[in-house]
């Protein structure tokens, strides 16, 4: 059975609503924190992804029990020292860096060396960006080419705080030290650029010892040693990540219009509705509520009789890390030339995205300037596509599978794009929602 797609034939205008899985980021969270938390968690709407299945493997891996149903799951915590440190213990991450970068900040007490593997994708990314301060506090670590998975984490009994400055803004690599920090005595202290805070909602709503000081440029945490994680249970609301797709979907689809349900609008992470707004789309909040400290909304998105190019500011880089491969497609059929700097970041995700971007625009017909970190981008306001595109040999990168997909639905031409598959990272009920919105 092939493991490909074909699409040839644009989708046609809808008005619908819909409901998107849940959020990656927070599911993952949920899982990592209720292992350690004393007593019995249980969370609705987990995202059952690829991602989301790898973390609860591996706490499984460490003497944890788990019941799923569906997309429902309880965890059964043992406590903060709950971890079952067997010999031999293999964590595979599969394609998340999401998991194998926080689960280090919580293995490096073990007492037994715990190897870390992923898929061919997560083996080419920077692991060193984290074995090089969690191993100040007194892990060790060994890093196949000094740099990549397979890697060995070798726990101390004696962790001492550190003091880290985090200025990739890679939400992260903040987040493995703060759960490093919470395994130390004494007081560790964080200098971080602005990024994805959930880690820290989480911390403010369990009660725990982490303290955020808000500044201009930066935010300066401090984090003290953790004694009980109370259970925690959560009915996961839907990722703006994941919701992205359609959101251009809709604005690249003449006369369309289409609400998103229950869709987590935590600030750092609507980098992409700013953007669009800048870009002439016409997208509002409905319903909004707090929820466990996070912001949540029902998104309204109406396509655009026009879209203006933009010069796109660098300090929203990091709220739209993850959508800016279906922001690129907004900006082909904008009117001017769209510029996006400063996203060496895009080059440390699952593919090198800034690479595959300008890949996929101009295979489109779309004219870039590309430099290491930068894209120019020539909008074509009547851009339509008349020929065959093949999508292949992408490392099996999620979002430029789905990006292409929308390119595909949007823009016309005859596609032919491989590894399927590659959804059930991140979003395994992408097709079933693209079926909804075709009918």
């Amino acid at each position: 059975m092939s493991n490909a797609i074909v699409i040839n034939k644009k989708i046609k205008e809808f008005n619908r609503i819909i409901n998107v899985s849940g959020d990656k980021s927070i599911s993952i969270r949920w899982v990592l924190f209720s292992s350690l938390s004393s007593g019995i968690s249980k969370a609705k709407n987990l995202l059952m992804s690829g991602d989301v299945l790898a973390a609860l493997n591996a706490i499984k891996k460490l003497g944890i029990k788990v019941k799923v149903n569906k997309n429902n799951c309880i965890i059964y915590g043992n406590g903060v020292d709950g971890y079952n440190y067997k010999k031999n213990i293999k964590i595979d991450a599969r394609n998340s860096g999401t998991l194998g970068r926080l689960i280090l900040g919580f293995l490096i007490n073990t007492t037994h060396p715990i190897k870390l593997i992923g898929d061919k994708s997560l083996s080419k990314r920077d692991f060193k960006r984290i074995a090089d301060p969690l191993s100040k506090f007194g892990a060790k670590f060994k890093l196949k080419n000094d740099k990549n998975l397979p890697l060995k984490v070798i726990g101390s009994s004696n962790l001492r705080p550190i003091n880290y400055i985090e200025n990739r803004g890679s939400a992260q690599c903040k987040s493995s030290v703060m759960l490093a920090g919470m395994r130390t005595n004494g007081t560790t202290i964080i200098k971080a650029k602005k990024s994805r805070n959930h880690t820290e909602l989480l911390c403010k709503h369990l009660g725990l010892p982490v303290y955020v000081k808000k500044r201009k440029n930066y935010d300066e945490i401090k984090i003290n040693k953790i004694k009980k994680i109370k259970p925690l249970n959560y009915n996961i609301p839907t990722d703006i990540s994941s919701s992205a797709f359609f959101i251009v979907l809709t604005v690249l689809t003449d006369n369309s219009e289409l609400i998103i349900k229950n869709v987590n609008i935590n600030p750092s992470r609507i980098g992409i509705i700013k953007i669009l707004k800048k870009m002439g789309v016409k997208i509002s909040f409905k319903n909004k509520k707090i929820y466990k400290g996070e912001k949540t909304a029902d998104i309204k998105i109406k396509s655009p009789k026009t879209l203006k190019a933009i010069n796109c500011p660098s300090n929203l880089n990091s709220e739209a890390i993850d959508e800016f491969l279906v922001i690129f497609l907004v900006a082909a059929k904008a009117r001017g030339i769209s510029y996006f700097k400063n996203l060496e970041e895009l080059d440390q995700k699952e593919s090198p995205r800034l690479k595959w971007g300008k890949k996929i625009l101009n295979m489109m017909g779309v004219k870039t300037i590309k430099t290491k970190n930068s894209i120019r981008i020539f909008g074509n306001p009547n851009l339509n596509i008349n020929k065959k595109i093949i999508i292949k040999n992408y490392l099996k990168d999620h979002r430029v599978f789905m990006t292409s997909v929308v390119a595909a639905l949007s823009f016309g031409g005859h596609w032919k794009i491989h590894d399927k598959d590659s959804i059930n990272t991140s979003f395994p009920d992408f097709f079933k929602i693209i079926y909804d919105l075709k009918r």
